[in-house]
């Protein structure tokens, strides 16, 4: 895959196939994530509504792009399934992303970005970039309905 692609040498390269072996040797009952056939710096992900709330039960699929200098800059996150929560096709502002560059931590990972956007889904918009708020019961339908929509990943609309 990437061996043949990428220069081990460079640190984010490197980071980005530790992080790609530590998804696949641990993987989570939350969510799934792997970086594109094309492009490691591109990753498709699975995750699960939070337990408890008006997505329990949903599966939201999106996309996360990592930038060159990464983990030294944060990604950037796009969910692909309606939800009520986050807007589809839109890059979505959260304190682990990239519009707050200033919080990011370069010892966050993937899994802990897709951690904490899923502790974030039950919470208050608060008129953040990318957000929705609809009802608990429209969230709820969306959540039964996502189990039905395939993600449309790699086609040239979500490039």
């Amino acid at each position: 895959m990437a061996e043949d692609k990428y220069n081990l040498k460079n640190p984010a390269v490197k980071r980005i196939l530790q992080e790609v072996k530590e998804m696949q040797s641990n993987p989570s009952d939350d969510f799934m994530s792997l970086p594109i056939e094309e492009n490691i710096f591109e990753w498709q992900f699975a995750i699960r509504g939070p337990r408890d709330s008006e997505f329990e039960g949903g599966i939201y699929h999106g996309r996360i792009q990592l930038p060159a200098e990464y983990p030294f800059k944060p990604p950037s996150f796009m969910l692909l399934t309606p939800n009520g929560r986050f807007e589809t096709q839109t890059k979505i502002c959260l304190s682990i992303s990239n519009h707050h560059p200033e919080h990011w931590q370069p010892s966050w990972s993937v899994r802990t970005a897709l951690v904490a956007l899923i502790a974030f889904m039950p919470t208050s918009p608060n008129g953040a970039l990318g957000s929705l708020d609809y009802k608990k019961e429209e969230r709820r339908a969306l959540a039964v309905k996502s189990r039905d929509t395939p993600p449309k990943f790699g086609t040239p609309e979500h490039s």
